[in-house]
This record gives C-alpha cells, structure tokens and sequence, in this order.
C-alpha cells in the first residue's frame, strides 16, 4: 500500500556568504528520507504563490536580508494560518525582514541584539515540556555556539532557554528562550537560536532538536 509523500519548501538566500545553502542542504536527506519531495527556491516570490502553498506542508526557511513585500508576506501568514507548517534556525528566521512586524508575530520572536559571548554554555530544556515531541527523551547539554538574546511572544511554548551572566548593563544574569514552538491559526512554527554556522549542527543534540522541529512543525 503506498502512502502520499509530503511537500516541504525550502526557501533560502541572500545575505553574505554560502550559510543559507549550507545549513539547509544539511537536512535535505533527512526530510526525503521521511516522505517529503523538496522544492528549493532562492526567491521570496514563491510566497505569492497560493496554489503552491496550500499544497505545502512545511517552509522551512533560511533567508538572510531585509527584502519581502507586503503581498509575500501576507502569502506567507495566510498560509500558516491555513495549516502549513513553518520551521527555522537562528537569523534565516529571527533576523529575516526586521521591519515586517506582523513577521515577527507569526515567528514569534526576533534577534534583538548580539551580545557576541562566545565559549561554551548549557542549553537547558524545559521540563514543563518534557513530553513536547520536540525534547521529549533529550537532555541538557553543552554547546560552543554563540548566544543571542531575542525578544519574544508571550505566548510561545518555550522548550528550551539559554542564560546571560550579569555585568555592566545587566544587574543579574538572565535566562532567554532558545527554542520554541507556536501555534498560529491551524498552522504551527518552529524556531531555533541555535544554528548560526553548518558546523553548529555537528552537535547530535541540536541536530536532533532540529530534526524533531521540522516534523512537528509540518502539516
């Protein structure tokens, strides 16, 4: 008995640098091996597209500029809201179009600032969602990849936070989100901070936070 293959859309591009096709190509495989056919596009027009869309199970977008229109933007929410299912990582979702406000709505959460701490931290999930499909069965681990530090939606489901020392600016060290998911209409999203260079996914567990994201992300 054969079973219908999914659709996933990937959307990457401009930006400096190879990091949007690099990143994305690493889950290529994955997603094929898990039933989805992939079409890859490197233009923010195919968010116009609405017969393409509503077909769409997932986006999983790494775009790194400042370029969409209000209609592709529009295209985009209307059909998460209808159920397609939109994932990504650090500034290819959190940083993309920083004045589309209803954007940053839909994700969730935007990259405020880069405190550009580097060296080695803990990602702590969320044991208030310890069962979420996302974490359920992971732990706490240990990471080299730089913090950020977003501002968010309160009505995320945060899975999982990173923490800030306190120093001149900030009196007290501080927790921020890392991971989270959202519902938006009948749509979900995923959205990762971690994920700012290819070799970051080299850590299994981020690699599988990832993984996990796109699937639950997806219609």
């Amino acid at each position: 008995m054969s079973h219908a293959r999914r659709q996933a859309l990937i959307v990457r591009g401009s930006g400096k640098g190879d990091g949007p096709v690099q990143t994305t190509d690493l889950f290529l495989p994955f997603l094929t091996q898990h039933g989805f056919d992939v079409l890859v596009e490197d233009c923010l027009e195919v968010y116009e597209d609405c017969k393409l869309l509503a077909e769409t199970d997932l986006v999983v977008q790494c775009w790194q500029g400042e370029d969409i229109t209000p209609k592709e933007s529009a295209g985009l929410r209307a059909a998460v809201q209808g159920g397609m299912g939109l994932a990504g990582w650090h500034a290819g979702l959190m940083n993309a179009f920083p004045e589309d406000l209803d954007y940053q709505l839909l994700v969730g959460g935007r990259f405020q600032l880069d405190p550009s701490e580097t060296g080695r931290h803990r990602v702590r999930l969320a044991a208030e969602h310890a069962d979420h499909p996302v974490i359920a069965g992971l732990h706490d681990f240990e990471t080299d990849a730089v913090r950020y530090w977003p501002l968010n939606d309160p009505l995320i489901d945060v899975l999982a936070h990173i923490a800030f020392d306190g120093d001149e600016n900030r009196r007290g060290a501080s927790t921020v989100p890392a991971v989270w998911t959202r519902t938006w209409g009948r749509g979900r999203v995923f959205a990762s901070t971690l994920g700012c260079r290819p070799d970051h996914f080299g850590a299994s567990e981020v690699r599988a936070l990832i993984e996990r994201g796109l699937l639950w992300a997806s219609r």
